[in-house]
């Protein structure tokens, strides 16, 4: 796992968040709403907003376990990233639920910030002297440059410079405000903090083992895109040979796509396209090279084929870049799936803003039949942006982000056993897959009548994850390359829901170009799917599962605070795919 810059907000910050455990969700109230963004994060606890001045969903970063260095050099320049209120948001749920695909022109004539809204907000960067200011095409964000007293002035906030962990960085540690001719407008004011909160989770190890049996009756094997095929029942679903995947990246890619060349001459695959789409300034990190290769490998792998793949490759894992990524995949349209391997703790993007910013993009995505699969993170039913843990239990209870966004498609982890054939056999929970109750998100509809409710029939939490599919690293995939704990890979064995999530981006990808491209956003579709279903009878394994509609219902496992039980649960989510079967029913 790549631990990165960001520092600990201390466990004050937990407390005044709350938190879960036990197999069972949280019963007190529902989160009370914002209205800002798609309506379905909690509202902060928002300080009074001065007289003149009206609050965002950005709010003071409370730093601990490193020196505040007081006020940041003034004149130091930063792009700040204004985040604009959609209208209609009721509305637009209900298209996103009905599974209904807007395009372009749908969405900005009804939901979209107006061009009034626009003017106002771009006037009123320009009055305060801040340059470069573009607007994102759907008008939902507006970046600008100016200096750290610009944005200070223009935001009545107050940002600091702090040290700790070996790095430097700043961080508002006061809300942002906006005037209130804005009110109503702006949601998140972004790039007011450079902490790196994001992070890819790939667990790596330097065996170099093809498959290991023990006992023979059980097989624990490793896998590569053609034994994944036989495991999930791909064979006679075509392969995505007209669908493209987009990743989202982060750093120089030139290794990862040389490590894609090599995996697809071991592996005996298809040379596919591979487009980079630069978003922001380039940047020279080669930190995460281990996972863009992953990703692109097993998206690619287990769909055989595809048409091409986009690496949406921002400057670093900044909350704003990521928004701007995000916004870049769902305006320009190269793709309909998405991956996402990174994560953090919910309550950073919830304090600064992000949350609401990032939902909306996404939401805009689903509503125009794009989906976004997410890694949900490999600390268990926990999360930690502070410790790497090696892919064991422990943190925070918290679920991870952008996992817990109502508009993508939440990957969890499995242990995958299969036959001496290689055909599959069962599937526990990794218990180091992340997966729980939401503090900060509300549930989407299509997830309410599938997940547990509280005493009074009211689902009051977002639940992690939806689906899962093979995460553990005793079976884990083979990759080759350059990048491993010990050296080159040659090959190494990775897991981790970083694993998961690109499994799952390319069998959907496979479902999309079986159905000509015309499947919408996957959460809608495969909570409708178990829905119209019930459960088979219990598959011995071991480990024991069943059928359940085009999913396999994990019975057995656990992921440190939640179990694997019958039907949904807080570990695993409907299952995992079995393709044939899936591909069959998802476009009824």
């Amino acid at each position: 796992m790549k631990k990165l810059a960001a520092l600990a907000v201390a466990s004050a910050l937990l407390a005044a968040c709350g938190g879960h455990g036990g197999s069972m969700p949280p019963m007190g109230s529902a989160p009370q709403s914002s209205q800002m963004g798609m309506g379905t994060t909690k509202s902060a606890s928002i300080v009074q907003a001065p007289a003149g001045w009206s609050s965002t969903g950005t709010q003071a970063i409370p730093i601990a376990n490193a020196s505040d260095l007081g006020a940041a050099n003034a004149a130091q320049s930063i792009t700040v990233r204004v985040g604009l209120q959609l209208h209609n948001m009721k509305q637009l749920q209900s298209e996103i639920a009905a599974g209904n695909q807007l395009d372009d022109g749908a969405f900005m004539a009804t939901y979209a910030p107006t061009s009034s809204d626009v003017s106002a907000v771009t006037a009123y960067l320009q009055s305060q002297g801040f340059s470069n200011i573009t607007v994102a095409p759907n008008n939902l964000i507006i970046s600008a440059d100016g200096s750290i007293a610009k944005a200070q002035t223009a935001f009545n906030t107050s940002i600091h410079s702090f040290s700790g962990g070996g790095t430097s960085f700043i961080a508002n540690v006061a809300p942002a405000f906006v005037p209130t001719s804005l009110s109503g407008i702006v949601v998140a004011v972004l790039g007011l903090n450079n902490l790196q909160a994001m992070k890819p989770t790939p667990q790596v190890t330097s065996c170099q083992v093809f498959g290991v049996s023990s006992p023979s009756q059980q097989c624990l094997r490793f896998y590569d895109p053609a034994t994944f095929q036989k495991a999930y029942d791909a064979g006679s679903v075509p392969p995505a040979n007209t669908t493209p995947i987009a990743i989202m990246t982060e750093g120089d890619v030139t290794q990862s796509i040389s490590d894609l060349r090599l995996n697809e001459q071991k592996f005996g695959l298809p040379q596919v396209p591979v487009n980079v789409v630069q978003v922001g300034l380039s940047s020279p990190d080669t930190a995460g090279d281990g996972e863009w290769t992953l990703d692109t490998v097993y998206s690619s792998g287990i769909a055989q084929n595809v048409k091409a793949l986009y690496l949406y490759d921002t400057t670093s894992l900044t909350d704003s870049d990521i928004a701007n990524e995000y916004n870049s995949w769902v305006t320009q349209h190269k793709t309909k799936i998405g991956n996402s391997s990174f994560g953090g703790c919910e309550f950073f993007p919830f304090l600064d803003g992000s949350m609401v910013l990032d939902d909306e993009v996404l939401a805009q995505g689903a509503a125009e039949g794009m989906t976004m699969f997410v890694s949900t993170g490999d600390n268990g039913g926990y999360c930690n942006n502070f410790v790497d843990t090696n892919g064991a239990p422990g943190g925070a209870p918290f679920t991870e982000y952008p996992a817990s966004s109502p508009y993508v498609v939440a990957v969890g982890g499995t242990d995958l056993f299969s036959n001496a054939d290689g055909s599959y056999q069962g599937e526990s929970s990794w218990e180091a897959g992340g997966g729980g109750l939401s503090q900060f998100e509300s549930p989407p509809y299509w997830e309410q009548q599938t997940q547990t409710v509280n005493s009074a029939g009211a689902l009051l939490f977002r639940g992690l994850p939806d689906i899962a599919m093979d995460a553990s690293i005793e079976t884990g995939a083979e990759t080759w390359g350059g990048q491993a704990a010990n050296g080159a890979c040659t090959p190494c064995v990775t897991g981790g829901t970083s694993l998961a999530s690109p499994l799952a981006a390319g069998s959907w990808a496979r479902f999309q170009s079986s159905h000509g491209n015309r499947l919408g956003f996957a959460a809608a579709l495969l909570y409708r799917n178990f829905q119209q279903h019930s459960a088979g009878a219990t598959l011995t394994g071991p480990p024991p599962t069943a059928p359940y509609g085009g999913f396999h219902d994990i019975l057995a496992g656990t992921n440190g605070l939640y179990t694997a039980a019958p039907g949904y649960d807080y570990t695993t989510g409907l299952g995992s795919l079995d393709l044939a079967v899936m591909n069959s029913q998802i476009g009824n």
